[in-house]
């Protein structure tokens, strides 16, 4: 049970940090907490709406992950290195896959 409280309050910190130190993920939670209401109240059905606010949530995963990256790297090294442009670029292309998902959920469920 210990074990699972520290997670939680882990978690919680890595939500505050990216909140406070990462302009996308702020950017990022304001669209989720407009979407996410919206995709509640459409004339949708149920698995409808949880895909659709899945598919923004998961654009807030993949920018931790992405952040969790390119913190990881800045760490090891501000030098420029081939292979921690690589991984930044990858994650940063993870981003922007997950954020043309949203928009293609989204038609599809309401007008597919």
């Amino acid at each position: 049970m210990r074990r699972i409280w520290n997670a939680l309050f882990h978690s919680l910190d890595g939500l505050a940090a990216a909140f406070r130190h990462e302009n996308a993920f702020r950017q990022e939670v304001f669209l989720a907490a407009v979407l996410a209401p919206v995709a509640l109240i459409l004339p949708a059905s149920g698995l409808d709406k949880a895909l659709m606010i899945a598919a923004v949530l998961l654009v807030l995963v993949v920018e931790l992950l992405n952040t969790a990256i390119e913190t990881a790297m800045d760490r090891i090294s501000l030098e420029d290195h081939v292979l921690a442009k690589r991984a930044k670029d990858l994650g940063s292309a993870a981003v922007s896959l997950s954020l043309m998902g949203v928009p293609a959920v989204w038609i599809l469920v309401l007008f597919g």
